[in-house]
């Protein structure tokens, strides 16, 4: 009969619920008022002649100061402690009126303490019929929500690590929800363990595996969205041994600017993982090649040259030219930037300009820097790809050396103040074509620093780092997507190791890099401590919620195959040719002494190279990379698709 009566109101319309509220209201304006004398006199009281008035008027008060306040529209079940505030402040508002009514009414026999009375003994009764309400149609609610649903099977049980107000807003949104029920939270403060909050218990972290045994729990949610990096990632080392999957809240700068909301749940941010705390910029170092300027991003479309421009845009500049190859990268990235430009309400404040066109076009290049009158350069735009890279070297060396070649040309020829070149990590004693490039990049723009000719007014500088995570061939992305589909997990070899950094922070220190720089300069991002990359692929496994499949756990779901070093490929990464390296004002950024080559000397070279890559002589090619580059030992065969004895196989 109870459930019979629970399911009727549930499925009554919003407007028929209101009405049963306002009768609620009216009848409870009538018992608090008979109460109020009752208590008062010490017996059950009885009205007598004008104090019956009192009781026709007090419902006829409360229901329009109750609707007026919000009262009749608040949803039952989503109903939270913070709305006795909003009842407390309509029926201080009622007692008000309705304390005047009497005292204006002349009506003999009233004591005063009535209406002290009458005002807590309402907020009593219709405070504790909204939450009795609340507690039981909720359950009522949640099982019939998920019967329409289309998950049948039930919502999976979860612990929420971090017992703040992030953690209680997080169970609270899940309760309503429809796929998981918070059984739980872990803190790490001994002073909040044993208590309850809404019900849910919290715990130390040493009853993770009871509670995991106890209710089925499938996964722990970080809660913490304020924490530092280096503390997410000692808490993820911790969850790591239990079989549970790991997921996370998102940052409070990702919620305040309204991009997620705080129930937004999401896989474990590599970055949290690997504990890297962000340093935090220099203002000065920022603003200085791009406030009021008017810069040129090229490969403005990649990984890194759509992080810069993001950051750029914040930095005011008078213009923006997104300079790309790639037609479908172009329109996306400019897209993204007018839609945050009109967010910001800044859209007449900067010139957003989208220019399809190739940094090996020299008279293009050369158009565009005059046409904007460009005055800083971030030229991104190369072939990273290291085996692409080494069946296409041709096109590597038209774009990595002589794009950049041309692009400092025009650069030079229409008066621009900053050159900075976005390096790689790859280019310290390279292995691969696409490392050689690079490396030979750098040595072009330090040519042109050390020939006062050359470059009268263009300061050029590099900035060299390592891997960043998410950008477009990176290993974590190519990680999740195995273990969603249930494996191999591939690592071309156990031993090797990498550096790691965000995209954000690479392109925040490229910025400030490229203002340090006095002409010619190298410097070298501090990329932290290197990760082992078989590591990386088991922790992520892990924090799945699956275990490896090996010789000693042959009942794993994820196994982890080992494909051998791709062509190109090194075991260990270095950012420094030499020793020689100094300290900068950034604690994050390096400068690096590099032998160069002198201009005249290199002029010659790149003609060669030039010729060399016309007739498709890869053999010359290669010879010219290898005697001009330092430290280039090619770790694989020629392997370009059209090379003579090519195309029996093409490299992983």
């Amino acid at each position: 009969m109870e459930s019979q009566l629970a399911h009727w109101l549930i499925g009554l319309s919003r407007r028929k619920k209101a009405f049963i509220l306002i009768g609620a209201d009216m009848i409870f304006a009538v018992l608090a008022l008979w109460l109020a004398f009752s208590l008062r006199w010490g017996v059950l009281y009885v009205p007598k002649g004008e104090q019956w008035y009192l009781f026709a008027v007090a419902p006829l008060i409360a229901v329009p100061v109750f609707a007026k306040l919000g009262l009749y529209r608040a949803i039952i079940r989503y109903i939270e402690v913070r709305v006795l505030w909003a009842i407390i402040q309509a029926t201080s508002f009622f007692a008000l009126i309705f304390a005047f009514v009497v005292y204006e009414s002349s009506i003999q026999g009233i004591p005063r303490t009535v209406t002290p009375l009458y005002w807590l003994l309402m907020i009593l009764l219709v405070g504790s019929s909204r939450f009795f309400a609340r507690w039981w149609l909720g359950d009522i609610y949640s099982s019939l929500a998920g019967g329409r649903g289309a998950r049948h099977c039930g919502k999976r049980n979860v612990v929420i690590y971090g017992a703040g107000s992030a953690g209680v807003q997080l169970a609270a949104a899940l309760g309503h929800g429809r796929e998981y029920s918070p059984v739980a939270f872990i803190d790490d403060d001994l002073l909040l363990h044993h208590q309850k909050i809404n019900g849910v218990k919290i715990h130390p972290l040493s009853s993770l595996s009871h509670l995991i045994k106890k209710y089925h729990v499938s996964d722990v949610l970080l809660a913490m969205p304020s924490a530092s990096r280096s503390r997410k990632s000692e808490i993820i080392r911790l969850l790591e041994p239990y079989a549970v999957h790991v997921m996370s809240m998102p940052g409070l700068s990702d919620i305040a600017q309204g991009k997620v909301t705080f129930d937004a749940l999401q896989e474990v941010d590599i970055a949290d993982l690997l504990g890297r705390d962000c340093v935090a910029p220099n203002p000065s170092l920022l603003q200085a090649c791009i406030s009021g300027k008017v810069v040129m991003v090229t490969g403005a479309g990649g990984s890194i040259g759509a992080e810069l421009c993001r950051q750029i845009i914040q930095l005011q500049p008078l213009t923006l030219v997104l300079f790309e190859s790639c037609e479908f990268a172009l329109y996306t990235i400019e897209k993204e930037l007018a839609h945050l430009l009109t967010k910001a309400n800044r859209v007449q404040d900067i010139e957003l300009v989208a220019v399809l066109g190739s940094v090996v076009n020299a008279a293009r290049i050369k158009k565009v820097c005059a046409k904007f009158a460009v005055q800083t350069i971030y030229h991104a735009a190369a072939y990273k790809h290291v085996p692409i890279v080494e069946r296409n070297p041709g096109e590597a060396i038209w774009n990595n050396i002589f794009g950049t070649f041309r692009t400092a040309q025009a650069a030079m020829a229409s008066g621009v103040e900053t050159f900075v070149l976005i390096s790689t990590d790859k280019a310290v004693r390279p292995t691969s074509t696409m490392g050689a490039t690079k490396r030979f990049a750098e040595l072009i723009l330090q040519a042109f620093s050390a020939d006062a000719d050359k470059s009268p007014q263009t300061r050029f500088t590099m900035v060299r780092f390592g891997n960043v995570l998410g950008s477009s061939g990176s290993v974590v992305p190519l990680f999740r997507e195995q273990i969603a589909r249930g494996g191999p997990v591939t690592v071309t070899d156990a031993r090797i190791i990498r550096y790691f950094m965000t995209i954000p922070e690479a392109a925040q220190l490229v910025i400030q890099a490229g203002s340090m720089g006095q002409g010619g300069d190298v410097f070298v991002l501090d990329m932290g401590a290197p990760v082992r990359i078989l590591d990386l692929a088991k922790r992520m496994i892990h924090l799945s919620g699956l275990e490896v499949k090996d010789d000693d756990h042959p009942a794993g779901e994820i196994e982890i195959s080992f494909t051998g070093l791709r062509p190109g490929e090194k075991l260990y990464e270095e950012l420094l040719i030499g020793d020689n390296v100094s300290e900068t004002s950034h604690p994050r950024i390096m400068r690096a002494e590099e032998q160069i080559i002198p201009w005249l000397e290199l002029e010659k070279v790149l003609s060669l190279l030039e010729q060399a890559t016309k007739d498709d002589d890869f053999e010359k090619v290669r010879e010219i990379l290898t005697r001009v580059v330092c430290g280039f030992v090619p770790q694989c065969e020629i392997g370009d698709v059209l090379w003579k004895g090519a195309g029996k196989g093409i490299p992983r």
